[in-house]
């Protein structure tokens, strides 16, 4: 019954990961920066994700405008979108190999040992898909520190860290964690001892007594 909480567990923290890499990857949140002109009415926040860039004016109006061309983008942004693609893509495997090795599913029912390493394996892929996001955000993240700390870039122009990435480092950690509870169902190597072999009954002596 523990195993199968902990499988169950790990599955629930893992969807949730995945959910969140799903929803960071979307957000145009990314990065940010927020200045104001001489009146505070030309006060504005620009955001900047992985597909579009949007600026949000003081009266709440919001403008988006995704980017034009993929080949016009940087190396490291177009590395970034196919590591969260990836951790996508994976994670949806891993949710369809983890579901197959649940205890509470009916499928592979007859083989038990096989069942439970299905659900280690979909902990595996979990982990991957966790490990290609942590990645992609951190390395996004390190580029935005690295420009706002540069002494050339304009004051205007520096970018902090957006709410994507937090919720990209967080959606990581759970599908990491998620993806460790599903390993920790490893089925154990039981030691297989021969059969014991029954002693021979004493044949019962068929003569008669007499007196």
């Amino acid at each position: 019954m523990a195993s199968g909480g902990l499988q169950l567990l790990g599955f629930v923290l893992a969807f949730l990961g995945w959910i969140g890499i799903i929803i960071s990857t979307a957000m145009p949140q990314w990065k940010m920066a927020s200045y104001a002109g001489d009146n505070i009415v030309t006060a504005q926040a620009l955001y900047e994700g992985l597909w579009m860039s949007c600026a949000m004016q003081s009266t709440g109006q919001i403008q988006c405008k995704v980017y034009d061309s993929l080949l016009k983008l940087e190396g490291s942004l177009q590395a970034t979108r196919a590591l969260m693609v990836a951790a996508i893509l994976l994670g949806l495997v891993g949710m369809f190999v983890a579901v197959t090795g649940m205890k509470c599913m009916k499928c592979m029912e007859d083989d038990q040992v096989k069942k439970m390493r299905m659900a280690v394996f979909g902990g595996v892929i979990f982990i991957i898909s966790g490990l290609a996001a942590l990645v992609a955000t951190s390395w996004y993240g390190n580029r935005v520190a690295r420009a706002f700390y540069d002494p050339f870039t304009p004051v205007n122009t520096r970018f902090e860290f957006g709410s994507a990435l937090f919720i990209g480092w967080a959606a990581a950690s759970l599908a990491i964690l998620g993806g460790s509870f599903l390993c920790c169902s490893c089925p154990r190597r039981e030691t297989s001892y021969p059969p014991t072999r029954g002693y021979p009954k004493n044949a019962s002596s068929t003569g008669k007594d007499y007196v």
